[in-house]
């Protein structure tokens, strides 16, 4: 990010750029934080999330996805379904290239969760995890697709891979505080679609995730609403009951919904994540 808080570019395949964000903590920070947004969103409605991170001693950098924010690319659309996913890489090798020899947490939300994870389990597949621990904000382990819908999805990814529709997604259950449902509805910068592309990865890389947990690679701190309405918590307990004890805390959070760090009652979220980040960083 610039002096004036524009964004920078990182340039991608086909003439594409990412906007990157950093909020920078007081120094020397102890650790970086990378954090990968949800469906529709952008990364500046994590401002407040980077500002308490900062206030620890931690470093923050996050990207705007292809589709979304201030990044080039169709809203809501993508080349192929693992885009998300190889950008993310490129994003942590830049990170890595800012802070070099701290330790980076990536900390994903929703769609971000899912790319986040996915990034950890396909980079331990080829030999190495470039990230040093991972936090899940009510990933998108399991988006509440039924049958009929992933079959749709699969043809049409194949027939109209640029189609884009409305995701369906109810704002209103994205928080219980008005003024947080308000907001995002009159963001500018948020949007409701979802491609073929998109969406074919939302249906078939959660199964690949939850293939991946019992062999999870990095200490993970699993964070999940009980009452969401956006994505299906049995994702997130599927992957809490796979993945190994000693890689993983997983906490439920059973009366709140989908953004957890935008909730009301947010401190419960905030303390878990403070103890978890405390135990993995030190301090």
């Amino acid at each position: 990010m610039r002096d004036d808080g524009t964004p920078e570019a990182l340039a991608r395949p086909g003439g594409a750029t990412l906007a990157l964000y950093e909020w920078p903590a007081a120094p020397p920070p102890r650790a970086a934080v990378q954090i990968v947004h949800g469906l529709g969103e952008h990364a500046g409605r994590y401002a407040h999330v980077a500002r308490w991170l900062n206030e620890r001693g931690l470093a923050v950098c996050a990207h705007d996805h292809f589709g979304h924010g201030r990044s080039s690319g169709p809203r809501g659309g993508l080349p192929h379904p693992l885009r998300l996913v190889e950008d993310l890489g490129a994003v942590v090798a830049r990170t890595r290239e800012r802070h070099p020899g701290l330790p980076l947490v990536l900390l994903g939300h929703s769609l971000g969760g899912l790319v986040a994870s996915s990034f950890v389990a396909r980079a331990a597949a080829q030999g190495g995890v470039p990230v040093d621990a991972l936090v899940l904000s009510s990933p998108a382990i399991d988006p509440g697709l039924s049958s009929f819908q992933k079959a749709l999805v699969a043809v049409l990814s194949r027939l109209a891979p640029s189609l884009r529709v409305g995701n369906g997604l109810d704002a209103g259950f994205i928080s219980h505080d008005p003024a947080v449902v308000a907001a995002y509805r009159a963001d500018p910068l948020v949007h409701d679609r979802i491609g073929a592309q998109l969406a074919r990865f939302l249906a078939d890389e959660g199964p690949a995730v939850l293939a991946a947990a019992p062999r999870w690679p990095v200490p993970t701190l699993l964070l999940y609403a009980g009452d969401d309405r956006l994505v299906s918590p049995a994702g997130s307990r599927a992957f809490a009951a796979a993945a190994p004890a000693s890689r993983l805390r997983a906490v439920c959070f059973e009366p709140l919904y989908h953004e957890l760090l935008n909730e009301r009652a947010a401190a419960p979220v905030y303390a878990a994540l403070q103890q978890w980040l405390g135990e993995q960083l030190g301090g």
